[in-house]
């Protein structure tokens, strides 16, 4: 299996996706009437979880966001903006407002952890599990500072599984040796529609079923 360097696409991908996440992490702070602190720390939270959980499985340091400081100055400054601008237009802040961008960010952060894993020449399996783990925690880390069981666990859509499929499509195409680009905007961008198909076409995974339902 010949394995391709992530790095060229690394801090645009990184940036968009973390911004993604910010953003969903922002919206689900605002809809529970959080202080600035607590929308500052829910954002963050969204944005770098799953990274700072993926980093921390394969050892790898210094942590992207620690290497990026700066990141965390703009989502400061997105917080206050976003806060400021939300109270003045009186913008109504809806369920379906968090998932478009998660959506995107599902996509962004799957193929870039599956990417990077496969930079460090983990076993497929892992390579997928942290393509997973890097667009899902921040979510779950989201939604439990939200005081909420998190939507990846409960809402019983496939959005893990979306991911999933994803990882191990990053997978499939660098073992053909095809362009970096090609390895992770095809897997992303299929991600991100197939998470939005799942949501408007409420596709939904078998639950589990206890005799007293």
């Amino acid at each position: 299996m010949v394995i391709v360097s992530a790095s060229t696409f690394q801090v645009p991908i990184e940036i968009c996706a973390t911004l993604a996440f910010a953003l969903s992490g922002l919206i689900a702070g605002a809809r529970k009437k959080l202080d600035a602190f607590g929308v500052f720390v829910v954002t963050g939270v969204a944005a770098f979880g799953g990274g700072t959980l993926r980093d921390v499985l394969l050892d790898r340091r210094p942590f992207f966001w620690v290497d990026h400081s700066h990141w965390i100055w703009l989502m400061l400054f997105l917080c206050l903006f976003a806060m400021i601008f939300m109270r003045n237009r009186h913008i109504q802040l809806t369920e379906r407002a968090i998932q478009i961008p998660d959506a995107l960010g599902l996509g962004l952060y799957t193929a870039l952890g599956t990417q990077i894993a496969l930079q460090l020449q983990m076993p497929v399996i892992i390579c997928a599990l942290m393509g997973v783990m890097t667009a899902v925690f921040g979510g779950v880390l989201r939604d439990i500072l939200c005081n909420e069981i998190p939507k990846a666990f409960n809402d019983h859509q496939p959005y893990a599984v979306i991911a999933f499929i994803g990882s191990l499509l990053v997978v499939t195409l660098n073992q053909l040796n095809l362009p970096l680009w090609l390895c992770i905007f095809l897997p992303a961008g299929l991600i991100f529609i197939f998470r939005i198909m799942a949501i408007y076409l409420a596709w939904r995974l078998p639950s589990w079923k206890m005799e007293s339902d």
